[in-house]
């Protein structure tokens, strides 16, 4: 008996977690309306994407209670809201999910209600049933189990009206594949300006004090028996050049892997960085340093983008402080650098922001730049990280 009316307790409670977010629907019907008036007027169009993901927040926390009641999983397929205001307001209005969470909104508005009461109507009734004849025939009825039966039919209707339509799946999976070709692209580029750039260091940096230092000893050995004040002379200066190339040899391996990621992890890199950068810079962490480490092409990514926005910081916004935050939690590496210089920065100006997002892009990650003139400037780097 206990254990039946646990579950229907348990489905009770679904009903009216179910009666509650169609309170929020109603809520969500009123912004709704007041999006699309705002729409029309075209000045406040810029609140359509934001109605767009507080929607889909909300059919994202049904969807994960349908999928806990039936245990199973509920899809989603939408268009990312991404680029500028226009755009954005295209992908929302064009996104056929958006229709079908506004048709379960308006659905969930009825339904959540009708189970709940019908769920109270059928509480007391079937407690006083169930215990009537459990204590004939030592075994409860069905009454309390209708409950239960009411909760899985609301996690079914749910099911049904948020799953994406096969249109809106193929729409999904077609801008998913071309968005990862765009991203192979990005990344191929990169890897080969990055090797161009290793091979260009190496060819004018450590190779040519190499082949001086080997010419120098070369010179030393030929003078080495007629002058040797001459030999020690240039045995002197091939020591100097031999550092040299220590030094432009450590210089490149910085540029692949920076060795201090993995003495210090991205933390203590990022501050090592932020000392200096020539720059007043503050470092906040929040959860950063915890759980195990993350991948290292995600550490390098973060490290590098920090790296050139506090250079670009310093080279151009005319800031003396910069403002670094590194948030992780279990899905997500967030890197936020931002500067109160002058703004104005333009990604096609140069090729570090390109650069930086092409790296970030190969991860599967985002860059977001926001630099009015006037500032701030802040750049936000995404990547995912779990654990």
């Amino acid at each position: 008996m206990s254990e039946t009316v646990k579950e229907a307790g348990g489905a009770f409670l679904h009903l009216v977690l179910g009666a509650a977010l169609s309170l929020l629907c109603h809520l969500m019907i009123g912004v709704a309306l007041f999006t699309a008036f705002l729409t029309a007027t075209v000045i406040g169009a810029g609140v359509l994407p934001e109605s767009v993901l507080l929607l889909r927040r909300l059919a994202g926390w049904e969807r994960r209670r349908s999928a806990a009641r039936s245990g199973v999983p509920v899809p989603e397929a939408y268009r990312p809201l991404e680029g500028p205001l226009p755009e954005r307001v295209r992908l929302a209005l064009g996104d056929p999910g958006t229709f079908r969470d506004l048709i379960w909104m308006a659905a969930q508005l009825l339904y959540g209600m009708f189970l709940l009461y019908a769920a109270m109507v059928l509480w007391i009734p079937a407690l006083i049933v169930d215990g009537v004849w459990c204590g004939l025939v030592g075994r409860p009825p069905v009454a309390l189990p209708l409950i239960g039966r009411l909760a899985d039919l609301e996690a079914a209707w749910s099911r049904t009206l948020l799953a994406p339509s096969p249109a809106a799946a193929d729409a999904v999976l077609a801008e998913r594949i071309e968005q990862l070709t765009a991203t192979r692209a990005g990344a191929v580029a990169a890897h080969g300006a990055e090797l161009r750039r290793i091979e260009r260091d190496l060819h004018d940096g450590a190779q040519a004090r190499l082949v001086a230092l080997s010419m120098r000893i070369g010179l030393a050995r030929r003078a080495y028996d007629s002058d040797p004040a001459t030999a020690r002379r240039l045995l002197d200066e091939a020591q100097d050049q031999a550092e040299e190339a220590l030094a432009e040899l450590r210089h490149v391996v910085r540029g692949i892997h920076p060795p201090i990621l993995t003495d210090r992890g991205l933390t203590g890199a990022v501050r090592a960085l932020a000392a200096s950068s020539g720059l007043d810079v503050t470092v906040v962490t929040d959860g950063a340093d915890d759980g195990p480490r993350a991948p290292a092409a995600v550490e390098a990514a973060a490290y590098f983008a920090v790296a050139e926005a506090l250079t670009n910081a310093a080279k151009h916004s005319g800031a003396a402080g910069a403002r670094v935050e590194l948030v992780r939690d279990p899905a997500r590496l967030r890197i936020a650098v931002r500067d109160e210089g002058r703004g104005g920065a333009d990604e096609s100006g140069g090729s570090g922001l390109l650069g930086m997002r092409r790296r970030v892009a190969a991860l599967d990650g985002a860059v977001s730049l926001n630099s009015p003139v006037g500032g701030p400037t802040v750049i936000e780097v995404e990547l995912p990280c779990v654990w």
